[in-house]
């Protein structure tokens, strides 16, 4: 498939999916035997590879992070227990987040019955 039958499938821009070819972590294929044009073609691999990067970006992952979960995952490069502790890593920060949020909350909080009572 085209860049734009892509971009359809995935929900992705032409321009992030150019974006994530260029950083390496997805690849199209151009036809050597045609020369009038550029066109690269994308396999279903693509498509599941961009699912993933769309998944791993919405759990909080970095470019870079995804990029070794890739390798890890497609080329069987990174050992088991490195992608464990990335994930493991992964869930850590989050768990930090949730805690730092839980405080703000519990300061807004007692700053709306502050202004609720007046105690300003």
């Amino acid at each position: 498939m085209l860049v734009n039958e892509l971009s359809k499938k995935t929900g992705l821009s032409i321009h992030t999916i150019r974006y994530y070819e260029n950083l390496g972590m997805i690849e199209g294929v151009t036809n050597e035997k045609v020369k009038s044009n550029n066109y690269k073609h994308y396999n279903d691999n693509v498509v599941e590879r961009l699912e993933i990067i769309i998944e791993a970006k919405e759990v909080g992952f970095t470019l870079a992070e995804i990029k070794k979960i890739l390798t890890a995952w497609f080329e069987s490069t990174d050992s088991k227990p490195e992608t464990l502790e990335l994930f493991q890593s992964k869930i850590k920060e989050i768990d930090n987040k949730i805690k730092h949020f839980k405080q703000t909350r519990k300061l807004l909080e007692k700053v709306c019955e502050k202004l609720e009572n007046d105690d300003f």
